[in-house]
């Protein structure tokens, strides 16, 4: 599936380090808010499949659950194609085998935590979902979840 290979780690008492693959065209959030760069509506939907395709391996195609918790456009990094890789990984959560969820005082970005998980700090596989909605509609509206008013306002 489409995750930021490692190539190697580094960690002492006082730092720790990954070296990731490298992703030449950076983070789909360069291109959503950049005068700069531009992704066609097609891109755009293609990244979006790339990243549910990635999700649906993630929650159902790993021995145990992954939860990534983080989930937003500055951690879907896009290679030379433009095609999208999660990265991001540091509050990721493994469900047990017989877990359905799980209590965490993590904390995501706000905007893009599911209800329950701000709240309670309860993650599922739920959570990724709700982000990934949530990046979905900022992905094709080209607007901060933040930014949003009326019904769609998260004040």
């Amino acid at each position: 599936m489409n995750l930021v290979k490692v190539i190697t780690g580094y960690s002492n008492l006082d730092f720790k380090a990954l070296v990731l693959e490298y992703m030449p065209n950076g983070s789909l959030d360069k291109y959503l808010y950049s005068h700069n760069y531009f992704l066609h509506i097609r891109q755009r939907l293609s990244i979006m499949i790339d990243v549910a395709r990635t999700l649906e391996y993630l929650h159902h195609g790993c021995s145990l659950p992954v939860i990534h918790c983080d989930l937003k456009p500055s951690n879907v990094l896009l290679d030379e194609d433009v095609v999208a890789h999660l990265s991001d990984f540091d509050i990721s959560k493994l469900l047990g085998e017989d877990e359905t969820d799980l209590y965490t005082k993590t904390l995501a970005t706000f905007g893009y935590i599911a209800p329950e998980y701000g709240l309670d700090g309860l993650v599922s596989i739920k959570c990724d979902v709700y982000s990934y909605e949530i990046m979905l509609l900022e992905t094709f509206t080209r607007r901060k979840p933040s930014e949003f008013e009326g019904d769609l306002s998260l004040k």
